[in-house]
């Protein structure tokens, strides 16, 4: 298996090492900043390109990890090639790969990517969609390389992940953030946190997490919402999030 992976970021990182790791063969790395591409490919032994004048056109994947809007830009450059064209991204339509002519799909790792963490794809679910049903089976076979968790799903079926993917990632995480900020105005460690983090993690791993929601708004406990938004009184932007969130537990649970 011969794939040239385009982009040289979190995913493309992610993604051209896990395949290295099952025995494809990674013969290129593309990005427009060639200091990037020849990082990803001294890590997976390839050959670093940033003009598309080089770019192999007999690979069996080519595999776009580039930011969402860049994609249709990329696209044009990717026809007539031997193997078929993925993109990663959720919040991109697959139609964006038109350009590419037959043989086009995406192959979305639902999961949050960082260069400096290691993550197993093992453990991660892949969702591929296809242009056609040939290039379906082509796609899944490459899928199941890096993972077994394979699931065909649909642009809109993809979007809807994204979005509540927003909410459970990077929402949550931007909390953590605002969590940390309220400590440390008053010298208290978010280390703290983390057990109640990592329990409420573990909780909806088996549990709806409606059915272990806790907390004031959920009890209707009014008085200790006025105080907490009384302790924020110099943080109105906070107020403001606490009230919100707040005002939606009241309105899903009583």
């Amino acid at each position: 298996m011969k794939i040239v992976c385009i982009g040289s970021g979190n995913v493309a990182t992610h993604m051209a090492i896990a395949f290295k790791e099952v025995g494809a063969e990674i013969i290129q790395v593309w990005s427009p900043n060639a200091q990037h591409a020849e990082i990803l490919a001294a890590l997976t032994q390839a050959e670093a390109i940033h003009n598309w004048a080089d770019l192999d056109r007999t690979a069996d994947c080519y595999v776009i990890a580039v930011r969402d809007d860049a994609i249709a830009a990329v696209a044009p450059h990717l026809a007539d090639l031997k193997g078929i064209v993925v993109h990663t991204s959720g919040a991109t339509a697959i139609d964006v790969l038109s350009a590419t002519g037959k043989g086009y799909g995406v192959l979305y790792p639902l999961q949050t990517f960082s260069k400096t963490t290691a993550i197993d794809l093992k453990k991660v679910p892949l969702c591929i969609e296809a242009d056609s049903a040939e290039t379906l089976d082509k796609l899944s076979a490459i899928a199941h390389l890096i993972s077994p968790m394979v699931s065909v799903v649909s642009t809109e079926q993809r979007s809807i992940l994204h979005v509540a993917a927003v909410f459970a990632c990077n929402f949550s995480n931007h909390l953590y953030h605002l969590s940390n900020t309220i400590l440390a105005q008053y010298q208290l460690d978010f280390a703290l946190l983390k057990p109640l983090i990592m329990e409420t993690a573990q909780k909806i791993q088996t549990s709806d997490p409606r059915a272990v929601q806790t907390g004031p708004a959920v009890r209707g406990d009014e008085k200790t919402m006025a105080k907490h938004l009384s302790l924020l009184t110099g943080s109105p932007e906070l107020q403001v999030i606490y009230e919100i969130l707040s005002k939606s537990i009241k309105n899903t649970y009583n």
